[in-house]
C-alpha cells in the first residue's frame, strides 16, 4: 500500500463474512482517540483522501485503522451486500475496541461506500463521531434514489468532506453535521491538503470538547 504514510502494523480480523485486513497507524505519544476508516466500493485503503485523513489524524494524536473489507481481502472488486459490510465492520470494531483501541473514543469513517457503512453502524458500534469522505448521496444522474436517511440517522457529530463537482451529489448541512466543499469530484484528488486540514481541524475541535477526551489513569 503506497500512501506515503509511516509503516503500518497489519493484521487480519475474523468476521462473519471472512477475514478483514486492518492497517494500524499509531500516533506518537498518548492517543486522544482512534479513527477507523473504510474504503470505497471498488477501491482500496490507499486512496488519496484516506491517506490525507490518516496523516491529519496522526498529527492530531489519533490512532488510525484502515479497514479492508473481506471481499477486497478475497480479491473481489464487486462490493458485498450492505448487511455483510456492516457486520464485518462491526466485528472489526469490537475486536479493536477491546485490544489496540481499548478505552479510546472511536470515530467511524470512510470514503464513499465506507462512509455509508460508518453512518449505518455508528449507533450500534458506539461511535463518538463520524467522518464521511465523498459521501455518495445518490447514484450519478439519479437524485431520486438518495441515501439521505443514512446521514440523517447519525446522532453524533459528523464531518463531510465533499468535492464541489461530485456526481454523487452534495449532502445537506444539518445540526451537528458539518460540510466542507473542496475543488474536484468524487475522487477528492484535487486538494488532498485541503482534505487533511479539514479533518485535522475537526478532530482537534471534537476532541477538545467536554466529554470526548479518553479517560485518564
Amino acid at each position: 500500500m503506497r500512501t506515503g504514510l509511516p509503516t503500518a502494523t497489519t493484521r487480519e480480523i475474523d468476521t462473519p463474512h471472512g477475514p478483514a485486513r486492518v492497517h494500524l497507524h499509531r500516533a506518537p505519544g498518548p492517543a486522544r482517540a482512534a479513527l477507523l476508516l473504510g474504503h470505497g466500493a471498488g477501491g482500496g485503503v490507499g486512496a488519496m483522501d484516506l491517506a490525507a485523513a490518516t496523516s491529519a489524524a496522526l498529527a492530531a494524536g489519533v490512532h488510525v485503522a484502515l479497514v479492508e473489507q473481506p471481499y477486497r481481502v478475497a480479491g473481489r472488486r464487486a462490493p458485498a451486500p450492505a448487511r455483510q459490510l456492516d457486520a464485518a465492520w462491526l466485528a472489526v470494531v469490537a475486536e479493536l475496541a477491546t485490544d489496540e483501541f481499548r478505552e479510546l473514543p472511536l470515530v467511524f469513517g470512510g470514503r464513499s461506500s465506507g462512509a455509508r457503512v460508518a453512518c449505518r453502524t455508528a449507533a450500534v458500534g458506539g461511535a463518538a463521531a463520524v467522518l464521511c469522505l465523498a459521501f455518495p448521496v445518490h447514484p450519478p444522474g439519479k437524485p431520486d434514489k438518495h441515501r439521505r436517511a443514512e446521514l440523517d440517522g447519525v446522532t453524533v457529530p459528523v464531518l463531510i468532506v465533499q468535492g464541489e463537482r461530485d456526481a454523487f451529489g452534495r449532502p445537506d448541512v444539518a445540526p451537528g453535521r458539518e460540510l466542507v466543499l473542496l475543488a474536484g469530484d468524487h475522487a477528492l484528488k484535487a486538494d488532498p491538503a485541503g482534505a487533511g486540514r479539514a479533518v485535522g481541524d475537526w478532530l482537534d475541535r471534537l476532541l477538545s470538547a467536554p466529554g470526548t477526551a479518553p479517560p485518564t489513569a
